[in-house]
């Protein structure tokens, strides 16, 4: 989610953060995009290339850094959940005069990455990967996933309060990924175990960084999260307990809050130097 703090308020749709967007809109100008390959975003066929070289981290940061300088047309803050949390670092390390600020809401960390992987687990990773985008396995696989029932047992383990895997969720989670090329770009981004790590970006980032995490999430455990406050630019580490993985959507009430807290300290420090 991209944040402009100047002009009139507004918000522009997109539904994982539908329940943030009417509410921040409000005050400033708030615009949710899909990222190349997801949500309802164009999907080029990644087969025409090289394995990752289209669907990384560097494209979807240059898409974040355009979007602002094209569409927002002045300097905004990025609020990031998941594996939008590294594409968020990696535009404001590749255009740090676009981004004043990024906050990171259970960013992903990445437990299939190489450098997590022992040497023991590194074929056998490997060996998964290539049998999933290679061969009929993979789009049986996605097939599983990608039906109502599939999404809702994936978004129940995600969330900490089952009462929040509504139908209207699962609908806005499920019908992306029906759309044609979907399936292409899951099965290569799960092949994806290079680029970086939110450490290696936290290392040489400028800009402010805060960081919410939902405490109950069973992907990316709180503790795991905990050893990111420690670089120099990040401000905060702010848990929520009874929150799992995606809080902006699960206990917006808190998350809301946080967002424009972080926002509006950074306008106002501005604003006095």
């Amino acid at each position: 989610m991209v944040i402009s703090t100047t002009n009139m308020p507004c918000y522009v749709f997109s539904a994982h953060w539908r329940k943030n967007l009417p509410v921040l809109g409000g005050e400033a100008r708030v615009f949710a995009i899909d990222l190349l390959g997801y949500g309802y975003s164009d999907k080029p066929n990644p087969r025409q290339y090289e394995v990752n070289e289209l669907y990384n981290f560097e494209t979807w940061g240059r898409q974040l850094s355009a979007f602002i300088e094209e569409v927002v047309g002045e300097p905004a803050f990025l609020i990031c959940n998941s594996v939008g949390g590294i594409a968020g670092l990696q535009a404001a390390v590749q255009s740090p005069k676009l981004v004043l600020g990024v906050q990171l809401q259970n960013v992903s960390l990445r437990m299939l990455h190489k450098k997590r992987q022992s040497a023991i687990q590194r074929p056998f990773v490997k060996a998964l990967q290539t049998v999933l985008r290679t061969t009929p396995l993979g789009k049986v696989f996605f097939n599983q996933i990608a039906t109502k029932q599939g999404v809702k047992n994936v978004l129940s383990q995600a969330y900490a309060d089952a009462t929040q895997v509504t139908d209207e969720l699962v609908e806005c989670i499920l019908q992306p990924g029906l759309q044609e090329g979907a399936v292409d770009v899951f099965l290569d981004f799960i092949s994806y175990s290079g680029g970086p790590l939110a450490e290696d970006l936290l290392e040489v980032i400028q800009q402010p960084v805060s960081i919410l995490w939902g405490a109950e999430d069973p992907w990316e455990k709180v503790e795991w999260g905990r050893k990111l406050q420690h670089y120099p630019t990040v401000e905060e580490f702010v848990a929520f307990p009874g929150v799992g993985h995606c809080p902006m959507d699960e206990a917006p009430d808190l998350i809301n809050p946080a967002i424009m807290k972080f926002v509006r300290r950074h306008v106002a420090r501005a604003v006095h130097t």
